[in-house]
C-alpha cells in the first residue's frame, strides 16, 4: 500500500489513470497526471501509456547505481 518509498506498482491502477486521462482530456486539457508509485523502467511506459505525464520515480533513480543513467533510461533515451 502507498505511504512509503520502494513500494510495487499497483497495476491494477492502470484503467483508473486511463479513465482520470479521459475525463482531464474532456474537463481541462491543460491539467497534468502525475503517477508516483513503483515507476521504475518497465512501469514508466504502462503509465504514459494510459495517460500519465508526470512521472516521480524515487526509488527507481537514487537507487540506482547511476541515477543520470537511470533518470535517461526513464525517458527512454
Amino acid at each position: 500500500e502507498p505511504g512509503f518509498g520502494g513500494q510495487k506498482f499497483m497495476a491494477d491502477q492502470l484503467p483508473k489513470l486511463a479513465a482520470i486521462r479521459a475525463y482531464i482530456e474532456e474537463y481541462n486539457p491543460a491539467c497534468h497526471l502525475e503517477v508516483d508509485g513503483g515507476v521504475d523502467p518497465v512501469t514508466a511506459p504502462q503509465v504514459v501509456a494510459a495517460g500519465a505525464d508526470v512521472l516521480v520515480a524515487g526509488s527507481a533513480v537514487y537507487g540506482a547505481a547511476d541515477p543520470a543513467a537511470a533518470i535517461r533510461i526513464l525517458r527512454g533515451e
